[in-house]
C-alpha cells in the first residue's frame, strides 16, 4: 500500500526505519522493534518524524517532515487501502482543498469524503451527473431514480454553479460536507480492515458500560499489537478489562457458550488463532462437535478446534439411514459402487455404527467422537501431555 521512512525528531543521528503500511500482522513485532531501537514508536504519542512517504496517495506528501503517531498512520493506511478509484480522488481532492495535514483530520476525512463530487473527466456529463446524484444521496439510489435522472442537466448545473475548486486531483465540489470528529484522537472507530475470527470490544470497568471509549480488537492478533491497543485505550490493569463479543465468524454454537465476563483475552486470542484458517466445512463440523462435547470455555473450544480429526461428522444426516448413506457413499471409508446402491442397507449400517460409538444428531448433522482418550481430556488438553510423556500409554 505504502511505506514511510521514519526517524527520531530528537535524535536524527540514530538513523531511520522504513516501515510498510498497513503493517502486516506477521511483521508488526519486528517493525515495533525497529522503531524502539530509534527510541520512537510510542502507542499514544506522536514521536515519529516522517522523512519520506512512498504512496499512491501523493497528497500524503504533505505529512513529510511532520511528527506523527505510528498507530494513527497505520489506521489511516488501512482505511485508504479499501478505497476504490473514485473514493481515492474524493479523499485526495478534499484533503488538498481543506489543506489538511494532521493525521487525525485525515482519518476523519476518510469517513466523509464520499459526500464530495470530483470531476476528473468532463467528456461524459451524464456519468458526472449520476455520480453527483449518488454522492448527494449517501452513495445509493434505486434503478428507477437513476433512469429518471437527467444526468447531463444535473452536471451542467453543478459546473455552472462555480462552486468547484481546482486541485491536482480534479475539480472538487464539497456538497456541504462537514469534517465530523468520528475519530477523537485516541480511540479508533471500529473498522473491519480484513476478515477475522473474533471481534471484541474492550472497555475499562471504571467507565460506564455504554461508554464510547472502546478499544476494538480484531482477533487473532500478535500479543504486542493487543498490548499496545490496550495501552492506547488507557487500560493497563487486566482486572480493569471489560469484554464484549461484538462479532464472530465462529459457529453460533460457539458464540452462545462464550461467557465474556469469565473469558480472558489470551484465551479468546488463542481460540481465534486456532479457528482462523478453518474451512466452511470444518466450521460446520466444529459447531456439531461443540454440541456433542459441551465445552465450558474458550480454552476448551480451542482444544476441540485443534482436534477435529478425532471426530467423524456426517453433515445433514439426521436419521440412522442418512448417517449410514453418508458413511458408505461420501465418507471415503468405503469403495462405493452406485450400481449396487439398491443392495446397501444404509439404515442397518448407520444403526450399527451408532451403537458402537459416542455420537449424536445435531442441527448440523451426525457427529461422533473417535479418539483414544476421553473427550474431557481432549478439551482440557491433557491428552497432549500423555502423548508427550509416553506415546499412547495412559
Amino acid at each position: 500500500m505504502m511505506s514511510a521512512v521514519l526517524s527520531s525528531p530528537n535524535h536524527p543521528e540514530y538513523g531511520v526505519a522504513t516501515i510498510p503500511f498497513p503493517i502486516p500482522h506477521d511483521q508488526y513485532t519486528y517493525c515495533m522493534e525497529l522503531l524502539k531501537a530509534l527510541e520512537i514508536g510510542d502507542a499514544v504519542k506522536a514521536d515519529c518524524k516522517v522523512e519520506e512517504i512512498d504512496s499512491f496517495y501523493t497528497v500524503l506528501k504533505r505529512v513529510e517532515m511532520l511528527t506523527v503517531n505510528v498507530e494513527e498512520l497505520n489506521y489511516l493506511a488501512k482505511r485508504l487501502e479499501s478505497f476504490d478509484t473514485g473514493e481515492a480522488a474524493q479523499f485526495q481532492a478534499m484533503a488538498h482543498k481543506l489543506e489538511l495535514f494532521e493525521l487525525k483530520d485525515l482519518i476523519n476525512l476518510t469517513f466523509c469524503c464520499q459526500q464530495a463530487t470530483v470531476i476528473t473527466d468532463f467528456s461524459d456529463l451524464a456519468a458526472i451527473g449520476r455520480d453527483h446524484y449518488m454522492n448527494l444521496h449517501g452513495g445509493s439510489a434505486s434503478v428507477d431514480e437513476l433512469n429518471a435522472l437527467d444526468g447531463e442537466e444535473l452536471a451542467q448545473r453543478l459546473i455552472e454553479s462555480g462552486s468547484g475548486t481546482i486541485t491536482p486531483y480534479g475539480v472538487v465540489y464539497d456538497n456541504g460536507m462537514k469534517l465530523e470528529q468520528i475519530y477523537d484522537g485516541r480511540f479508533f472507530p471500529c473498522y473491519y480492515y480484513e476478515p477475522n475470527a473474533i471481534t471484541v470490544a474492550v472497555t475499562s470497568k471504571s467507565e460506564p458500560e455504554d461508554t464510547e471509549h472502546i478499544t476494538w480488537l480484531f482477533l487473532p492478533m500478535v500479543q504486542e499489537e493487543i498490548d499496545r491497543a490496550l495501552l492506547r485505550g488507557g487500560i493497563t490493569d487486566p482486572a480493569d478489562v471489560r469484554l464484549r463479543l461484538e462479532d464472530s465468524q465462529l459457529p453460533n454454537e460457539v458464540d452462545v457458550l462464550l461467557d465474556m465476563e469469565r473469558e480472558t483475552l489470551s484465551d479468546l486470542n488463542e481460540l481465534a488463532e486456532a479457528t482462523d484458517g478453518l474451512s466452511n466445512a470444518d466450521m460446520e463440523k466444529l459447531g456439531a462437535v461443540v454440541m456433542l462435547a459441551e465445552p465450558k470455555s474458550a480454552a476448551q473450544i480451542k482444544n476441540l478446534a485443534e482436534s477435529l480429526d478425532l471426530f467423524d461428522f456426517a453433515p445433514g444426516a439426521h436419521t440412522p439411514q442418512e448417517y449410514g448413506k453418508y458413511m458408505i457413499r461420501q465418507s471415503g471409508h468405503f469403495e462405493y459402487d452406485e450400481n449396487l446402491d439398491a443392495f446397501y442397507d444404509y439404515e442397518k449400517y448407520g444403526t450399527e455404527r451408532m451403537n458402537e460409538e459416542d455420537g449424536m444428531f445435531t442441527d448440523r448433522g451426525y457427529v461422533a467422537y473417535k479418539g483414544y482418550y476421553s473427550m474431557e481430556e481432549v478439551m482440557n488438553g491433557s491428552q497432549s501431555s500423555h502423548m508427550e510423556m509416553g506415546g499412547l500409554s495412559r
